[in-house]
């Protein structure tokens, strides 16, 4: 997102396109009261419309949202992608 100002995309192991945010939620934790998770947005083929997204629990806490996103932002695309990918075969094993 910082090189080329848009959201990371890929395309996910079932063959459809996400692209991700960083969200931060306020926690019920005094030591750390805030936590960082991936929203992947999934589009359709063609037309690019919004079919749908995959929320992952908590990824990281911290005490402040600016470092808590800031965390999650660290990983590389790489491991971004592994956690997607790991996303979309939890679901299809979840009935």
């Amino acid at each position: 997102m910082a090189v080329h100002a848009r959201p990371a995309a890929f395309e996910g192991s079932d063959g459809l396109s996400y692209t991700v945010e960083i969200d931060v939620d306020a926690t019920e934790d005094a030591g750390a009261p805030f936590a960082a998770y991936f929203l992947f947005v999934r589009w359709s083929r063609g037309e690019p419309n919004v079919t749908g997204h995959i929320e992952t629990d908590y990824l990281v806490r911290a005490p402040t949202p600016e470092e808590a996103r800031a965390k999650l932002g660290a990983l590389s695309l790489e491991e971004t992608k592994r956690i997607l990918d790991a996303e979309i075969a939890a679901r299809r094993a979840d009935p």
